[in-house]
């Protein structure tokens, strides 16, 4: 029979067990959830079959909320414990060591791109919308978790995960001019990162298949579509100072199978744009 909230001890041995699954999953390897489940069960005598899987679903949404990868077979169930979200955050901080890149199969991990032909080619469609999003979560509790665990922080900080997802923009642009034949224009395109410095307040420099310049500025997370980003005072600046030619490419599940979508400035027109920090000066 299944009884009751679960505890801390209940929380952390399903936790644990999902992120073995998952390192599992993400490498190519082989696992049985129904074993997994029996396991569980002779661990948790107050849980049942159906308890131990609904939380595991659970476990999906928080990773969601958390802009984590998930396992594919549990789909995200957005009524759970405040309780979870610590237990999953302790897991995080308990295994540094654990980043998606590196449990990645080989040839999902972020260093090995895709060659310059068609298959980099990358599916982008349109922003999501509110009409689309998951159950609410109460705000309180968002930002409860935010300071606890800040997601877009530890993106922006992994370096090897943005310039992964540059590179892999900047393919899908020269492949898309050379389909519209216009190799000239591939030949022009710049990672302009790389090749001029950061601080330009957009990462790539294209161009549209009639010649018009495209700027754009990629920004890449492991999560889904819904993974808060940080965005530079001076990148929203060049947003406006060039809103005919400014483009964000949101690019995410990108160790998996990257998807993307774009928007266009003016930027407080599809994102809460939140300031996170302050210039301090002293009187």
């Amino acid at each position: 029979m299944s009884e009751g909230d679960w505890d801390d001890i209940e929380n952390d041995l399903i936790v644990a067990d999902y992120f073995t699954m998952l390192t599992d999953e993400l490498a190519g390897q082989n696992y049985n959830k129904s074993e997994h489940r029996r396991n569980l069960i002779e661990m948790l005598p107050k849980r049942n079959n159906s308890a131990v899987e609904f939380k595991h679903r659970n476990i999906s949404a928080v990773m969601d909320f958390l802009g984590q990868q998930k396992i594919e077979g549990y789909k995200s169930l957005y009524s759970y414990q405040g309780s979870l979200v610590d237990a999953v955050i302790r897991w995080l901080e308990a295994n540094p060591e654990w980043t998606v890149t590196k449990h990645a199969a080989p040839n999902e991990r972020i260093s090995n791109v895709v060659n310059d032909g068609a298959d980099a080619i990358l599916w982008i469609g349109a922003a999501p919308t509110f009409a689309n999003e998951p159950p609410p979560v109460d705000p309180k509790f968002a930002a409860a978790v935010a300071r606890k665990y800040d997601v877009a922080q530890r993106d922006a900080r992994n370096r090897a995960l943005g310039k992964a997802g540059e590179e892999r923009v900047l393919l899908h642009e020269k492949a898309v001019l050379r389909n519209a034949n216009r190799a000239d224009l591939a030949d022009k395109v710049r990672w302009t990162a790389i090749q001029d410095g950061d601080g330009a307040g957009y990462d790539i420099f294209s161009f549209e298949p009639s010649g018009c310049e495209r700027l754009i500025e990629v920004k890449t997370t492991n999560g889904w579509d819904r993974t808060p980003f940080h965005i530079t005072k001076n990148e929203i600046a060049v947003a406006e100072a060039n809103r005919d030619t400014w483009h964000l490419v949101r690019l995410y599940n990108f160790a998996r199978q990257p998807k993307a979508f774009a928007i266009r400035p003016p930027l407080d027109a599809h994102v809460l744009l939140t300031p996170t920090s302050f210039l301090a000066s002293l009187h």
